[in-house]
């Protein structure tokens, strides 16, 4: 003989079901409520002395300024555990060296004035190798990264390109010699202008990252007025300046790949100003006088 469950629950059985349903709710708007208190927030980023708080996060200023000082990140942001190697060092040695040789020859160092030992260290290292780099960053999320390898990967294999008599760009101003020393000041000084608004997008990093862009602006200002010109000296300076960034871009390289597994001397960013932090505290004041 079979025996039947009863259809509807007993009024009591019903109560514990509601007490318990409701139960549920408060404990889930309890756990929103902690969530919105005390999950992370990275809206709003200030600085206090040695720390940054991103939101209700804190980090050491000089853990974020590892993070960042040899990836090719701008701004600062917090630590994460890369999934894939780092490929910045890459793009920023390949730039380095190249700029380093072409700037020994601004120079005129040992006498050398032909650029054209540069011309395979701008197709291969400084351009292909810096391209393939800013595309890793840009497949990594790293835009200001990107950006800028792709794009002085793309400068080298330009600058290649016009030594390149394949490419027919300097024979087409035979008998021209003056426009196309214009022509290169002009191609020079339009990459100043890029690296400078480039540059201002690191103000809010570290010295060594902000004076990479800051000097390779003014060598390529240099060595763009120097062609308009036609003044040997100005060039020099540009040389000058551009053995200066290369040295700088390999530090910055050197900060992406040492760590205290691989290296004994680990390089310790300096990170520069708040002037928004200051600028709002200057506020504060005059609004409390």
């Amino acid at each position: 003989m079979s025996t039947q469950e009863p259809v509807s629950a007993h009024p009591a059985n019903q109560d514990e079901i509601t007490a318990h349903h409701d139960g549920q709710q408060q404990e889930q708007q309890h756990t929103n409520q902690n969530n919105d208190t005390y999950g992370p927030h990275w809206g709003q980023v200030r600085s206090d002395g040695d720390y940054v708080y991103f939101g209700n996060e804190r980090y050491l200023r000089s853990e974020l300024a590892q993070a960042f000082g040899g990836m090719m990140n701008p701004g600062l942001a917090p630590p994460q555990k890369p999934e894939y190697a780092n490929p910045a060092p890459l793009g920023l040695s390949g730039f380095a060296l190249t700029t380093f040789v072409l700037s020994l020859i601004n120079c005129q160092a040992r006498g050398v004035t032909i650029p054209n030992i540069v011309v395979g260290l701008a197709y291969f290292y400084g351009g292909a190798a810096q391209l393939i780099a800013g595309l890793f960053e840009l497949v990594l999320g790293n835009t200001f990264g990107g950006v800028a390898l792709c794009s002085y990967g793309g400068f080298w294999m330009s600058w290649a390109s016009i030594q390149t008599p394949a490419f027919g760009i300097v024979a087409a101003y035979t008998g021209h010699t003056q426009e196309l020393q214009f022509a290169l000041g002009l191609f020079l000084l339009a990459w100043a202008i890029f690296t400078f608004f480039m540059m201002v997008m690191t103000l809010k990093s570290t010295l060594a990252f902000f004076l990479l862009f800051f000097f390779l602006t003014i060598t390529f200002l240099l060595l763009g007025i120097g062609e308009i010109s036609q003044r040997v000296g100005v060039s020099k300076a540009g040389g000058v300046f551009g053995v200066l960034t290369s040295f700088i871009a390999w530090y910055n390289a050197y900060a992406g790949l040492a760590n205290p597994q691989n290296s004994y001397l680990v390089v310790s960013a300096i990170p520069l100003p708040d002037l928004e932090d200051r600028w709002r505290s200057k506020k504060a004041k005059k609004t409390e006088a």
